[in-house]
C-alpha cells in the first residue's frame, strides 16, 4: 500500500525534461530512453477546430524519429497511447526504486548520462520502457481506442462470444508487432547496441510471460453450459516488480568474436569459461536476465548520474543505513493532522474526525 505522501507525489507528478541526443548505435528508442519530453500533454487544451488532428501536435511534441512519427500520425489512438506509456513507465520506475539510492532520477542531465553508460540502471530503463509501450498498446486495443486493432484474436478463444458477453482480450499480438516495428532494429555488431536490444526484448517478454486466461461461465442457475474466455495482461505494477527483481540479478557481460561470422557475441562472467548467449535476433533467447556492461556508481554523492542522497527521506528501520551511505540521518518531529475514525452516514456521505498525531521524519545527512 502507498502511504499518503507517496500517493500525493504520484498524483502531482509532472516532469518536463528533454533528453540529450545520444550518439552512435546506442541511440535511444522511446520512453525513458528516448528523445521525447516526459510530460503530460493535455490534448483538450487545443482549439476545437483542431481536435481532428490533435494527435498530430502530440506526435510532434514527442520528438519521435521520422518513422515513429509516421506511425504515430496514422492512428489517432497511438499518440495518446505513447503518452500513457511514458507516464506509466516513469511512475513505475520511481515506485520500484523509491527505497534505493538511485530513485529513478528523471532529470534530463542525470538520465542522459546514465543512458550513455551500460549500468544496471540503464538496463532497467530500456526494459521498463518497452514493457510500458507493449502493455499500453495491448490495453488500448482491447479498450477500443485504436483504429487498427481491437480485441485479442487468439485462435483458441471464442472471441465473438467473449465480446458478446463483454469479455475482450488484451491484444498482445498486435502490441508486440507494433512495438518491434516502432522501435526498429539496430546493428548487432556493437556490444552496447546488442545489450540494449536484449534488455528491450526482456521488457516485452516479461509482458508476454504474464498473460493470464480469464474465463466466465454462462448458463441457467449459474451452470457452466457456455464458457467464454479471453486473455488479460498482468497489472503493470506486477510487471515493474518482476523487472526490478531482474535488475537485482542483472548479469555483467563482455564481448567475444565469432570467427565464423566475424560478429561480436555476448558472453557472461558467471563462470571461468563464459558461454556465449544466442544472437539477439533469435526468436527465443535462452535468458530472461537483464544485462549490463559496467558496474554502477554508488549514487551516494552528487555527480553527473544523480543528485546524491543528502536530505533524502528514509525509513529508520528499513533503509536509512543503506541510502545514507553511512553518513547517518537527521530526525525531525512534527505534528500532522489526518482524517480518522471515518464512518459512512445515511445517505450518502463519509464523516471523519480530524486526528492530530506526532510523527518522526528521517532524512540523510549531507
Amino acid at each position: 500500500m502507498l502511504d499518503g505522501h507517496l500517493l500525493l507525489g504520484w498524483l502531482s507528478f509532472t516532469v518536463i525534461v528533454y533528453l540529450l541526443n545520444l550518439p552512435g548505435p546506442t541511440a535511444a528508442y522511446f520512453g525513458l530512453t528516448g528523445n521525447e519530453p516526459l510530460s503530460i500533454l493535455p490534448l483538450n487544451s487545443l482549439p476545437e477546430e483542431n481536435v481532428g488532428r490533435a494527435h498530430y501536435k502530440l506526435c510532434d511534441r514527442l520528438k519521435l524519429e521520422k518513422k515513429q512519427r509516421r506511425m504515430c500520425r496514422r492512428d489517432p489512438g497511438v499518440a495518446e497511447t505513447l503518452r500513457e506509456a511514458i507516464t506509466m513507465s516513469a511512475l513505475e520506475c520511481q515506485y520500484q526504486f523509491r527505497f534505493e539510492r538511485w530513485n529513478c532520477t528523471l532529470e534530463g542531465r542525470h538520465r542522459a548520462n546514465i543512458l550513455k553508460r551500460g549500468f544496471k540502471e540503464t538496463a532497467f530503463l530500456y526494459a521498463i520502457s518497452s514493457a510500458g509501450l507493449t502493455h499500453a498498446m495491448a490495453k488500448a486495443c482491447s479498450a477500443g481506442r485504436m483504429e487498427r486493432c481491437t480485441c485479442d484474436e487468439a485462435p483458441d478463444l471464442e472471441n465473438r462470444k467473449a465480446w458478446q458477453w463483454g469479455g475482450c482480450g488484451d491484444n498482445l499480438k498486435y502490441a508486440n508487432k507494433f512495438v518491434k516495428d516502432f522501435l526498429g532494429k539496430r546493428s548487432n555488431k556493437d556490444l552496447r547496441a546488442r545489450v540494449d536490444m536484449h534488455n528491450t526484448n526482456v521488457g516485452m517478454k516479461v509482458i508476454k510471460a504474464g498473460v493470464e486466461t480469464t474465463c466466465k461461465c454462462h448458463g441457467v442457475s449459474g451452470s457452466c453450459t457456455v464458457q467464454t474466455c479471453w486473455r488479460q495482461l498482468l497489472p503493470f505494477h506486477e510487471i515493474g516488480k518482476q523487472l526490478k527483481q531482474r535488475y537485482e540479478t542483472s548479469i555483467k557481460v563482455g564481448s567475444s568474436t565469432n570467427e565464423a561470422t566475424g560478429e561480436g557475441e555476448i558472453s557472461t562472467g558467471r563462470s571461468q569459461q563464459p558461454q556465449p548467449l544466442p544472437g539477439l535476433n533469435d526468436q527465443i533467447p535462452r535468458t530472461m536476465d537483464l544485462l549490463h556492461i559496467e558496474d554502477s556508481p554508488s549514487f551516494c554523492r552528487p555527480s553527473k548520474y544523480s543528485s546524491g542522497t543528502a536530505a533524502r527521506k528514509c525509513y529508520k528501520d528499513k533503509n536509512c543505513e543503506a541510502i545514507c551511505c553511512g553518513r547517518g540521518h537527521n530526525t525531525q518531529s512534527r505534528e500532522v493532522t489526518r482524517p480518522c475514525q471515518c464512518q459512512v452516514r445515511w445517505c450518502c456521505y463519509v464523516e471523519c474526525k480530524q486526528c492530530t498525531q506526532r510523527e518522526e521524519v528521517y532524512t540523510c545527512k549531507g
